[in-house]
């Protein structure tokens, strides 16, 4: 059933194995249940004549013990693994996986000396594998090649609905900016709806593809939100209270007008400083994508970036959906009727939001926002939704409903940063369409920004 589901790091993959020869290992970033493990294990059946996976979130002693204390023999170290597996390795034509790597930080140093022994090749996968307690006391190495995995992208799901076709020709489209026209625009936005509420997780999407039922699927989404609140007991030791705060905050975060991070929510008495590792650990674990104001919007746009003021997205909006009404049963989430019926009224901004800001940061962006709070002023009171960089300039983005009237702010803003501005963008829920020097996209063609 997982064959179903095309994915295209895998290629990533190809790529790294021809031009790498065992020169470096691959490590692959991801949150939990995003498809890692699954995807090595299918590269490794189909790319090689034999394979190892080690898993160091439930690895036996013998294992552990063998890092520990055989690894200066390479000889005898892979002798053992390979009995201890009952795999054959073979010179250049096996590789070994060192699953979850991060829970056992010894695994990743040695891989400086697995690879310039040159037998076999690596991949590495984790979660976390950026945080102080999973690098500290070891010398990262430097022959590891990094990639990050996402949850599927709108053309992965529908590849795993048998549709190959839409995404080419909505390509084109985007390229020469030409609407599509009222019907094949409608049964694309059914089919993006469909992936807002499944989200991207593979799971999920299989629940989907077998049983066509949201209700499955929202079970499957259950059971990854249980999953990473267990990660934050287990992994955020001494702060998982404010972890779990900020989280459960999300939703009702980016359900208001502004959307960032207000700490004030949590208590009265919140300070930034004392929050800021529980941002950065759900940063680190993949589960929200963070956003933040570029207080002086140019090229460099991590240069002035005030990491205190954020928007904290999740990084699968289906999980979003799901989050937003975890304390109530399946049948009370309206947000499943308003979403596909396109009656979003409250909550669009929310939803609509998320979904761009997870494409961009799937395209490789990693998203800002502009806010000026100048009451004195209003010529410089704007809020730009977010900011990207293109051709060597920034591009402005606004989500909107498709009902909209005004964009004032992206007026203001694109008087005001003229110089630095490459294109306008509004997100919307209707057709292609160049309008006051803005150009207008469907949401689901945020995918080619």
């Amino acid at each position: 059933m997982m064959n179903l589901l095309k994915r295209k790091i895998y290629d990533d993959l190809l790529v790294w194995k021809t031009r790498s020869k065992g020169a470096t290992a691959l490590m692959i970033d991801g949150a939990r249940r995003v498809g890692k493990s699954f995807l090595c294990e299918y590269f490794a059946q189909n790319e090689y004549k034999s394979h190892i996976i080690i898993d160091f979130g439930n690895a036996p002693k013998d294992i552990l013990d063998l890092f520990d204390n055989d690894s200066s023999d390479l000889d005898l170290f892979f002798a053992k693994l390979s009995a201890f597996y009952s795999k054959i390795l073979y010179e250049r034509k096996s590789i070994i996986i060192f699953d979850e790597v991060q829970q056992f930080p010894r695994a990743r140093q040695l891989i400086k000396y697995l690879v310039a022994d040159g037998r076999y090749d690596f991949i590495e996968t984790g979660s976390l594998i950026r945080l102080k307690k999973n690098v500290q006391d070891i010398i990262i190495p430097s022959e590891e090649e990094h990639i990050e995995m996402f949850p599927l992208d709108f053309e992965e799901f529908l590849w795993a609905l048998g549709d190959n076709a839409t995404v080419p020709f909505l390509k084109q489209c985007f390229d020469i900016k030409i609407a599509l026209g009222q019907t094949l625009h409608r049964k694309i936005m059914n089919d993006f709806r469909q992936y807002i509420l499944v989200g991207g997780m593979p799971q999920a999407v299989l629940e989907y593809v077998k049983m066509k039922s949201f209700e499955a699927v929202d079970v499957v989404k259950r059971r990854i939100l249980e999953l990473y609140r267990e990660d934050v007991s287990k992994f955020a030791e001494g702060y998982e209270d404010k972890v779990f705060a900020i989280f459960d905050g999300i939703p009702g975060q980016l359900s208001k007008k502004e959307k960032r991070y207000r700490l004030s929510s949590i208590s009265k008495q919140a300070r930034f400083r004392s929050y800021e590792d529980s941002f950065v650990w759900l940063n680190e674990a993949m589960v929200v994508n963070t956003c933040y104001n570029a207080t002086d919007p140019n090229i460099g746009l991590a240069l002035s970036a005030d990491h205190a003021t954020q928007k904290c997205y999740m990084a699968d909006t289906g999980l979003l959906v799901t989050h937003a009404f975890i304390n109530s049963p399946y049948i009370e989430n309206d947000l499943y009727k308003e979403i596909l019926f396109d009656k979003l009224s409250i909550n669009e901004g929310m939803i609509m939001e998320n979904v761009v800001a997870q494409m961009l940061r799937r395209n490789g962006h990693k998203p800002y926002f502009y806010s000026r709070n100048d009451k004195e002023n209003r010529e410089n009171h704007m809020e730009i939704d977010f900011l990207i960089s293109e051709k060597k300039k920034i591009a402005a983005i606004e989500v909107k409903s498709g009902s909209y009237k005004f964009h004032s702010s992206l007026d203001k803003f694109k008087k005001k940063f003229s110089s630095k501005l490459s294109n306008s963008y509004i997100l919307y829920t209707k057709d292609v369409m160049m309008k006051d020097g803005i150009i207008h996209l469907p949401i689901y063609m945020t995918m080619f920004l």
